[in-house]
């Protein structure tokens, strides 16, 4: 469920909207560079209220953000794709979230959220309560674009009911997707959402995925346009194909989930008109996944 953390308010940015498209542009601070290819992807922050200051899950979401603020040259957006609290989405977890993410608000950078299993979406906006819509544009979802240089970023809104680990698109915002993609057909089209697909193969037949995966796929397939399809919610790092869809998991920005495989970390993502560049940011220095790079050629 995607919330723009920006300049301009929640409720002044849905006011200027319009064709019930949510189209949000990313544009840099006053007297700041942006740069215009770069995008960071971050999933599974799971911040829980109880987490001392420096504790593991804080301090590796708190590596990112120092990053990001050092930046010279802030980049087009930064996506945080899900599960942004603990567990269940307590109202102590979004006010630690909230503090953790005020130098990226005070620094005017271009943050998007989405909301994962683990959040609680009425808690959410009773913390954060300028970043609810007055009249969403799917009933109960949270939908919106973010457009870039080289591509159109689809957020999108999987969560079924806290603490239910599977996700689903869901009629209306598959019609509204559906209108969005063919609105917006100008550049490439990647979608993101917390849960992965659920497709069948290695690595995409995770159980906890999207519940309506198939007819998601046969309306992406049939719209050359779209390019990739970001998730998280797995906690790892991999990479798949299918139709000729990129599908890019990213790992986990503050929780491991295997400690025996996988670590906490971020994604760069290097836009280009045929393809993206990622390259993968871990906390633990010596894992074998940072620095690791995978350069994908969009379908024609």
């Amino acid at each position: 469920m995607p919330i723009h953390l920006t300049r301009q308010s929640r409720r002044e940015f849905l006011s200027t909207l319009g064709a019930g498209l949510a189209t949000f542009s990313a544009r840099p601070a006053f007297g700041t560079d942006l740069d215009d290819d770069l995008v960071y992807l971050l999933n599974d922050t799971h911040i829980g209220e109880k987490h001392p200051p420096n504790s593991p899950v804080p301090s590796h979401f708190r590596e990112v953000i120092d990053e990001l603020i050092a930046l010279k040259r802030q980049p087009a957006a930064v996506l945080i794709n899900g599960d942004l609290a603990l567990k269940d989405g307590q109202p102590g977890d979004y006010r630690h979230f909230a503090r953790l993410v005020k130098p990226l608000r005070t620094a005017k950078l271009n943050v998007h959220l989405t909301l994962g299993n683990h959040d609680n979406r009425e808690v959410f906006y009773g913390i954060l309560k300028e970043e609810k819509p007055d009249k969403p544009i799917v009933e109960s979802r949270h939908i919106s674009i973010v457009q870039t240089r080289h591509a159109n970023f689809f957020l999108l809104d999987s969560l079924i009911k806290t603490m239910v680990t599977q996700g689903e698109i869901g009629p209306g915002q598959m019609k509204w997707l559906t209108a969005a993609l063919d609105a917006h057909a100008e550049k490439p089209a990647i979608i993101v959402t917390h849960h992965n697909p659920r497709l069948g193969g290695d690595p995409i037949h995770f159980p906890g995925g999207l519940i309506d995966s198939q007819p998601l796929w046969d309306m992406l397939e049939k719209r050359r346009h779209v390019k990739a399809y970001v998730h998280g919610h797995i906690h790892h790092w991999s990479r798949a194909e299918h139709r000729g869809i990129h599908i890019i998991n990213t790992p986990a920005t503050s929780y491991v989930g295997n400690k025996a495989v996988s670590t906490t970390g971020w994604t760069t993502a290097r836009m280009r008109p045929d393809g993206i560049a990622l390259t993968v940011h871990t906390n633990e220095k010596a894992h074998r996944w940072n620095g690791d790079r995978a350069d994908l050629k969009w379908r024609s």
